[in-house]
């Protein structure tokens, strides 16, 4: 799964990289949680590629009360494609989550480890994800869930899922809402190759929420 994140980078380097229309405006964050309003790259009305601000916890269009229904921070890139609540926007709501590192944990004895995961070369990475547009009680709301396969062989070691991340030759054609095709979509959310991955231990501080500064990022030596 994905729970914790990161976006912390050289804002105009984020934006070269997504190659977006607008100015990413985001303070740095070391800790970005569900429930947290975070920058997403899409296709506007007009077909241009943007920043939005959404929600990470997703509610599909077509629900009337909230707090009826889960709003799932994954899904799963296998079967998406089928489940009532993500089918839609998996073939026509495809967005990138900006991150310059995710989170995941890995259970020992003495509880649970957490581990950094970014890219060797420290490029920013786009997560794949759904995003809806669900009118609540104030208006309309932006919600995403970042989509979720197999771990690679670097992975594997602590945790059976990771993040699908979306190769920047692929940006164009997943976020085009256009392509429909299951099989396409699904190829572009295999897991990422592990040569161009890098992990290493962080502190356990980064379990509570509240904790969003620089030290969280850097490496626990035991």
């Amino acid at each position: 799964m994905c729970g914790r994140y990161a976006l912390y980078g050289f804002q105009p380097k984020i934006q070269e990289h997504f190659g977006t229309l607008n100015e990413l405006d985001f303070t740095p964050r070391f800790n970005i949680a569900p429930t947290q309003s975070v920058p997403v790259v899409r296709i506007d009305e007009v077909g241009l590629r943007i920043f939005s601000l959404a929600r990470w916890g997703l509610i599909p269009s077509w629900v009337t009360d909230s707090t009826e229904v889960q709003q799932p921070i994954n899904a799963k890139a296998e079967t998406a494609a089928i489940k009532p609540m993500f089918r839609h926007a998996f073939r026509k709501s495809r967005i990138l989550v900006p991150a310059d590192a995710f989170y995941e944990w890995q259970a020992v004895a003495e509880g649970k480890q957490p581990w950094l995961i970014h890219l060797k070369d420290d490029e920013p990475m786009g997560m794949g994800g759904l995003l809806e547009h669900w009118q609540g009680p104030q208006g309309e709301v932006m919600t995403f869930s970042i989509l979720t396969t197999e771990s690679n062989p670097l992975m594997a070691k602590i945790h059976d899922r990771m993040p699908v991340i979306i190769r920047p030759e692929d940006y164009a054609a997943w976020l085009d809402p256009e392509l429909t095709d299951v099989t396409r979509i699904q190829m572009m959310a295999k897991p990422y190759p592990e040569r161009f991955m890098d992990i290493y231990p962080v502190s356990r501080k980064v379990n509570n929420p509240l904790h969003d500064s620089a030290d969280l990022i850097e490496e626990e030596r035991g």
